[in-house]
């Protein structure tokens, strides 16, 4: 038996990246798949197409994360059209970076939002439906910069620090329900994002790195698979760092 048969998860910001490798990794598991993103277009599709050649439902979802409304309707659609939600992954995120005595207000409150509102947003709306089940894992995905900041990030690190406060505190409010949370912290994990950095960047901070390499999806994949199944059953309110080493 597949670690996940049977289980439905709910991903934002899951059709590419990050996102996309969980969705793929929990699939294998034999988790059925609604994703998010903010619109529906063809690299959507395709990741739908990719999950469902794993043998299991996959749906995505043109939403908003940063609207708590879009939020409470994609949990309700979720709910119609697979019938339950056992796994909530808050992936939905994005960067604005800069020195503070250059960065916007409008970057400041836009990182934020889209980072960590939206985890608010998403587990507000699909909390009552794990309560109703009395189960249900939710993993939240914060960042290395969040435990240790990084200079040019402070909007960013503010994000992912506060996900980790949030993580625990749901972890404490929803426990006695057999609902648990934790987050993942990931480190420089190879993604479009990164792959725009000048080559000089990307060997300063793979030099600082005590693994000497960098993390790809699968990686932060793997330890989403453990946080969501039921080997973590007595696992939560944990920051589970996959960094290679960079935060200790």
């Amino acid at each position: 038996m597949k670690l996940l048969e049977g289980k439905t998860a709910l991903i934002t910001g899951g059709a590419r990246g990050i996102g996309k490798a969980l969705a793929l990794r929990l699939a294998f598991e034999g988790a059925h798949i609604a994703f998010s993103d903010l619109r529906y277009d063809d690299t959507m599709q395709a990741t739908e197409k990719e999950i469902e050649a794993l043998g299991v439902k996959a749906k995505g979802y043109a939403s908003d994360a940063a609207s708590l409304q879009d939020s409470e309707k994609l949990a309700e659609q979720v709910v119609a059209d697979f019938g339950r939600i056992d796994i909530l992954i808050n992936n939905a995120g994005i960067t604005r970076d800069n020195l503070l005595m250059r960065m916007t207000e409008q970057d400041w409150d836009l990182v934020l939002t889209v980072n960590l509102k939206s985890a608010f947003n998403l587990t507000k709306a699909v909390q009552r439906i794990m309560l109703k089940q009395r189960s249900g894992s939710i993993i939240n995905m914060s960042s290395v910069v969040g435990v240790n900041g990084n200079a040019g990030q402070s909007n960013y690190s503010a994000s992912k620090a506060g996900m980790i406060g949030f993580t625990k505190s749901i972890a404490q409010e929803l426990g006695s329900r057999n609902i648990r949370c934790n987050a993942i912290a990931p480190g420089f994990i190879e993604t479009e994002m990164t792959d725009k950095l000048p080559q000089d960047v990307r060997e300063q901070w793979i030099s600082s790195i005590p693994l000497r390499r960098s993390g790809k999806p699968e990686d932060v994949a793997d330890v989403a698979v453990f946080l969501a199944s039921d080997l973590s059953a007595y696992v939560t309110g944990q920051v589970v760092s996959v960094c290679g080493g960079m935060s200790m």
